[in-house]
Protein backbone atom coordinates (compact mmCIF):
# COMPACT_ATOMS: atom_id res chain seq x y z
CA UNK A 1 0.00 0.00 0.00
CA UNK A 2 1.42 3.39 -0.76
CA UNK A 3 2.28 5.80 2.12
CA UNK A 4 0.00 8.22 2.92
CA UNK A 5 1.79 11.89 2.44
CA UNK A 6 0.04 14.97 4.02
CA UNK A 7 0.36 17.90 1.50
CA UNK A 8 2.78 20.07 3.28
CA UNK A 9 5.10 16.12 2.86
CA UNK A 10 4.04 16.18 -0.81
CA UNK A 11 5.57 20.00 -1.27
CA UNK A 12 8.48 19.31 1.00
CA UNK A 13 9.25 16.09 -0.68
CA UNK A 14 8.55 17.89 -4.16
CA UNK A 15 11.23 20.71 -2.91
CA UNK A 16 13.60 18.54 -1.70
CA UNK A 17 13.60 16.68 -5.13
CA UNK A 18 13.61 19.58 -7.07
CA UNK A 19 16.26 21.02 -5.19
CA UNK A 20 19.05 17.95 -5.71
CA UNK A 21 17.87 18.00 -9.52
CA UNK A 22 18.91 21.98 -9.80
CA UNK A 23 22.22 21.21 -7.56
CA UNK A 24 23.59 17.93 -9.57
CA UNK A 25 25.67 18.25 -12.80
CA UNK A 26 22.78 17.23 -15.04
CA UNK A 27 20.88 19.82 -17.16
CA UNK A 28 17.54 21.16 -15.60
CA UNK A 29 14.65 20.01 -17.65
CA UNK A 30 11.71 22.11 -17.40
CA UNK A 31 8.09 21.12 -16.09
CA UNK A 32 7.15 20.47 -19.57
CA UNK A 33 10.20 18.22 -20.69
CA UNK A 34 10.01 16.17 -17.55
CA UNK A 35 6.25 15.50 -18.18
CA UNK A 36 6.95 14.33 -22.13
CA UNK A 37 10.10 12.85 -20.73
CA UNK A 38 8.29 10.71 -17.74
CA UNK A 39 4.98 10.28 -20.01
CA UNK A 40 7.66 8.03 -22.69
CA UNK A 41 9.56 6.22 -20.01
CA UNK A 42 6.26 5.31 -17.98
CA UNK A 43 3.59 4.57 -20.47
CA UNK A 44 3.99 2.22 -23.39
CA UNK A 45 5.02 2.81 -26.71
CA UNK A 46 4.55 4.05 -29.46
CA UNK A 47 4.62 7.97 -28.71
CA UNK A 48 4.15 10.44 -31.53
CA UNK A 49 4.62 14.36 -31.56
CA UNK A 50 1.18 14.82 -32.48
CA UNK A 51 -0.05 12.00 -29.31
CA UNK A 52 2.27 13.54 -26.76
CA UNK A 53 0.89 16.98 -27.80
CA UNK A 54 -2.87 16.27 -27.18
CA UNK A 55 -1.96 14.18 -24.10
CA UNK A 56 -0.13 17.55 -22.62
CA UNK A 57 -2.69 19.57 -23.81
CA UNK A 58 0.09 21.92 -25.87
CA UNK A 59 0.72 22.40 -29.56
CA UNK A 60 3.10 20.03 -31.92
CA UNK A 61 5.93 22.53 -31.98
CA UNK A 62 5.93 23.43 -27.92
CA UNK A 63 6.31 19.08 -27.90
CA UNK A 64 8.80 19.62 -30.41
CA UNK A 65 10.85 22.36 -28.95
CA UNK A 66 10.94 19.84 -25.87
CA UNK A 67 12.58 16.91 -27.80
CA UNK A 68 14.77 19.23 -29.48
CA UNK A 69 16.07 19.68 -25.79
CA UNK A 70 15.72 16.23 -24.42
CA UNK A 71 17.73 15.19 -28.02
CA UNK A 72 20.60 17.44 -27.58
CA UNK A 73 20.64 15.75 -23.95
CA UNK A 74 20.68 12.03 -25.47
CA UNK A 75 17.55 11.09 -23.67
CA UNK A 76 15.14 10.52 -26.05
CA UNK A 77 15.64 10.25 -30.34
CA UNK A 78 13.30 10.69 -32.87
CA UNK A 79 12.77 8.96 -36.34
CA UNK A 80 9.82 9.22 -39.09
CA UNK A 81 7.10 5.87 -38.85
CA UNK A 82 7.85 4.54 -41.86
CA UNK A 83 4.16 2.79 -41.39
CA UNK A 84 2.32 6.67 -42.09
CA UNK A 85 4.85 9.27 -42.90
CA UNK A 86 2.82 11.54 -41.24
CA UNK A 87 3.72 10.50 -37.66
CA UNK A 88 6.98 11.14 -35.67
CA UNK A 89 7.75 8.35 -33.28
CA UNK A 90 9.63 9.62 -30.18
CA UNK A 91 11.99 6.48 -28.51
CA UNK A 92 13.44 5.70 -25.33
CA UNK A 93 17.31 5.58 -25.06
CA UNK A 94 19.69 4.16 -22.94
CA UNK A 95 20.73 7.66 -21.48
CA UNK A 96 17.23 8.31 -21.04
CA UNK A 97 16.46 5.42 -19.32
CA UNK A 98 19.59 5.72 -16.65
CA UNK A 99 18.27 9.79 -15.95
CA UNK A 100 14.37 8.40 -15.42
CA UNK A 101 15.98 5.60 -13.11
CA UNK A 102 18.06 7.88 -11.27
CA UNK A 103 14.98 10.59 -10.36
CA UNK A 104 13.40 7.56 -9.50
CA UNK A 105 15.97 6.97 -6.53
CA UNK A 106 16.16 10.44 -6.15
CA UNK A 107 12.43 10.66 -5.20
CA UNK A 108 12.38 7.35 -3.08
CA UNK A 109 15.61 8.73 -1.08
CA UNK A 110 13.95 11.66 -0.20
CA UNK A 111 10.69 10.13 0.91
CA UNK A 112 12.35 7.87 3.41
CA UNK A 113 14.21 11.56 4.84
CA UNK A 114 10.63 12.77 5.48
CA UNK A 115 9.91 13.60 9.22
CA UNK A 116 6.86 11.18 10.22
Amino acid sequence: MPAELRPSQALKLWHDVTFELVRDEQPDLSARQMAVLLTVYLEPPPHTVRGLAAKLGVTKPAITRALDTMGRLGLLTRRRDEADRRNVLVQRTLDGALAVERLGDIIVSRHRELPL
